[in-house]
Formats: structure tokens, sequence, C-alpha cells
């Protein structure tokens, strides 16, 4: 068999065809490959992303119902605030007053009979106390701290009679239980008089509580 080259060698193929296949196979297989490495991490991106997005979801709506419960925390010692505050201010008010049915009641049953209550009335002043701080009571404060009188006049006829009368009132007053341990002292002052064409003693009688009562 005859082999004429009219390109003078420049235009035959080299022999060896199996390794010319595989340099050309390689060439190709490479952007190939890349490109499906290239593929497979964008869909692992994807897949990434997806899977964060609905994290960030669920997060946001976790964070939602958070702030919910922040806001009604707030709120609700906000509530609980005020509520103290109130009772703070009843107990002061409650500390600032007297239950003064239970002492009208001592008086009347400790009236002598032969006095006339001409006049009852409450006074009420104020000192400046010492107290221990509420919330460190190892610091001593000033407060205003109320005190109260009760004031009385009575009268009668007989100044003999009368003056024993009313040191038995003034005694049963101490001794009652209802009054007693809230008085601090008990002050008698005597005036003369007529009344009606006749001769009279009246009795101013203070009785003095003791502070904060």
């Amino acid at each position: 068999m005859f082999t004429i080259d009219l390109l003078n060698g420049q235009g035959v193929p080299p022999k060896g065809g199996a390794a010319g296949i595989a340099i050309v196979t390689t060439a190709f297989a490479v952007p190939v490959i890349i490109a499906i490495a290239m593929f497979g991490y964008y869909l692992h991106s994807s897949i990434v992303m997806s899977i964060q997005e609905g994290r960030m979801i669920s997060y946001d709506a976790k964070i939602g119902e958070l702030s919910d419960a922040v806001e009604l925390q707030e709120l609700f010692e906000k509530e609980k605030n005020a509520a103290n505050n109130c009772l703070s201010e009843v107990a002061s008010s409650i500390g600032r007053h007297i239950q003064w049915s239970p002492i009208l009641v001592t008086l009347a049953e400790n009236m002598p009979d032969s006095v006339v209550l001409t006049r009852l009335s409450v006074t009420q002043g104020s000192v400046r106390k010492k107290v221990p701080r509420k919330d460190n009571p190892q610091e001593m404060i000033n407060i205003s701290v109320p005190v109260r009188t009760l004031h009385m006049s009575i009268s009668g006829r007989s100044q003999s009679g009368c003056d024993e009368a009313v040191k038995d009132f003034r005694d049963r007053l101490y001794s009652s239980s209802s009054l007693g341990p809230k008085l601090e002292n008990i002050r008698i002052s005597q005036e003369f008089g007529r009344l009606d064409g006749r001769d009279v003693v009246s009795y101013e009688i203070d009785c003095i509580f003791k502070p904060g009562l």
C-alpha cells in the first residue's frame, strides 16, 4: 500500500490515536466536572439559605410572642406598683384616723349622773418623731405624727359632789380597755358660773392621746 503525502508531512495526524483521544477527553471532562461541582454547590447553598430563611421566620415569630409577653409583664408590673402605692396611701391614711365609736360609748357609759355634757370636740396637732427608715431600719428619720385631743365640757350644780364625780370619771377613763391604753394624759380645769339663776361649776376635760394614735 502506498501513501502519497501532498502536504509534506504537515497534515497527517500522528500515530498513537489513543493518547490523543485521552487528551481531548480530559480537556472536555475538566470543565464538565467544574460545572457539576459549581451546580452542586449552588444547590447546596440554595438549600441552606432556604433552611436559614425558615429558621429566621420561626425566630421572628418567637420574638414577636416574647415581645407580647414582655409588654404584658411590664403592664402587670405597672399595675402592681400602682396597687402597692394605693395600699401605702391607704395604710398611711388609716394611720391618721381613729375609730371614735368605742370611745364615745365609753364616755356615755361612764359619764356621772350628777353632771351634764355641754360640749364635745376633737382637735389634732402634730409632733416630730424619730422612727426607723422602712428600707433601712438602721437609719432613723424624723416624721410628723398626729396628736389628738378630745375636749369635753361638763357642768354640775354642787361643787362638792361634782368634784368627786369628775375624779371618778377620770379614773374610769384611764382604766377602760377601749380608751385607757390610748391616753397619754387627762387634764381637768374648773370654772364657776351661773345658769338659769343658779350657781354651777363647769369642768374642762382634755383627753390627750398618745402620738400617732
